[in-house]
């Protein structure tokens, strides 16, 4: 090793300027203990003495007042029942309805055909208005035509309990076999 040593400048600062080294450490410790105490300051007023009870935005008026709802959503039983959109492509099988609305029971004759159109309305139409999954859509003769071949408890049978992307009972298990049957029974009139 030869050649001079190296000389660190900070190191030549300390050993020749120690008042300053002094100043820098003091100012340094004043700092950070000033720093402590505002923190804990903050902290304190921000936590401790500061007392919701009697603030005016706490009130039981206020507080309902944030919370309330802004707005509600209003159903007019008499307004006619709205197509769904047809879907651009192919589209995997709605989920099931849990909680639709039950239709009554089927009756003879007209209220029959209302019952299933209404089973049809809540249940079915999601499928066979657009033909997702391959479903056969309502009205379309020569999709129904080999169905209807099968006989109707071939077609309640597979309504009931499912068949391929079907669910049973159109994914609405709280609906009666009855509904189910009458929805069949609209649906094989569609094409008559």
């Amino acid at each position: 090793m030869s050649g001079s040593p190296h000389h660190d400048p900070i190191q030549d600062n300390i050993d020749t300027h120690p008042v300053k080294l002094a100043i820098g450490i003091a100012i340094g410790t004043v700092a950070l203990i000033i720093g402590i105490i505002l923190l804990t300051q903050f902290a304190v007023g921000m936590y401790g003495s500061r007392t919701l009870k009697d603030d005016p935005s706490m009130s039981k008026d206020a507080v309902e007042k944030r919370i309330a709802p802004v707005g509600r959503v209003e159903i007019d039983p008499a307004a006619p029942a709205v197509e769904p959109p047809k879907p651009a492509g192919p589209k995997p099988p709605p989920a099931p309805i849990v909680g639709a609305a039950i239709p009554p029971p089927p009756a003879k004759g007209a209220a029959a055909a209302d019952s299933g159109k209404a089973t049809y309305d809540s249940a079915c139409v999601a499928c066979h208005a657009t033909g997702v999954a391959g479903a056969p859509k309502i009205g379309d003769k020569a999709a129904w035509a080999p169905r209807i071949k099968t006989g109707k408890k071939a077609l309640y049978a597979s309504a009931l309990g499912g068949k391929g992307a079907m669910p049973p009972k159109g994914g609405n298990t709280a609906l009666p076999d009855e509904a189910v049957k009458a929805a069949v029974d609209y649906l094989v009139a569609a094409v008559k």
